[in-house]
């Protein structure tokens, strides 16, 4: 099994004069594997996330994503690596002027593929997040817990190798959890994507296996 993630002692911080937010952390992401990613509030969660998408750079140390040396990436390869890549957010970050169907095929959009693909994708995809019937609809028409399925399906559109996921039910209800929850555990169980989830509660029932995470006073070490 080949690692998706790898860290060699890396050490994250905003800027170089600032305080180290992750420090010598060091550790493997497998492909296929279901990551779970915990600790209090301001430990260095979501800017860990940041880092495997090259929104941050490592101030010492390695990172290796999909192959590539994120320390020294170029743009043109982090613009790569990114279409590969899917991004779920706690705040959706949907486009409120553009159709839940065209929001979903954003990726498909930036690579440029061709309208029937886009609604081929599109309709595969409303089908599968049970959003049927939406997908002329604008985000802000439906409830959290749709706009976050609008958010896994784009996410999946372009069928990631690697998707990462902040707070990905931290405002939704139980249920809309649980929706959410059942359709990534999916996409590791039946796409073989590599998941990693942000998260200050991982959920009770949860029907794979996975790893886990704590991020405690900067430091990063796995629950066995």
């Amino acid at each position: 099994m080949s690692n998706v993630i790898t860290t060699n002692r890396m050490t994250l911080a905003y800027d170089k004069g600032e305080k180290e937010i992750i420090r010598n952390a060091t550790f493997r992401i497998k492909k296929g594997e279901f990551v779970f990613i915990t600790g209090p509030s301001g430990s260095g969660k979501s800017t860990l996330l940041k880092s495997f998408y090259g929104q941050i750079i490592p101030k010492q140390g390695d990172l290796v994503v999909g192959g590539l040396e994120m320390t020294h990436v170029s743009k043109k390869n982090l613009q790569k690596l990114r279409t590969h890549l899917g991004i779920i957010f706690q705040d959706y970050k949907l486009i409120n002027e553009w159709t839940v169907a065209k929001n979903i095929v954003l990726p498909l959009i930036i690579a440029g593929y061709n309208v029937d693909m886009q609604q081929t994708q599109a309709q595969r995809l409303l089908k599968h997040v049970k959003l049927e019937g939406k997908g002329d609809m604008y985000p802000l028409q439906l409830s959290g817990g749709e706009q976050q399925r609008v958010g896994v399906a784009r996410a999946l559109s372009k069928t990631p190798f690697l998707i990462l996921a902040d707070e990905p039910t931290g405002n939704l209800d139980e249920y809309s959890s649980n929706v959410i929850w059942d359709l990534m555990e999916n996409a590791c169980d039946q796409l073989g994507a590599t998941v990693v989830v942000v998260t200050h509660r991982i959920p009770t029932i949860f029907n794979i296996p996975y790893r886990h995470f704590i991020i405690e006073n900067g430091g990063i070490h796995e629950v066995h």
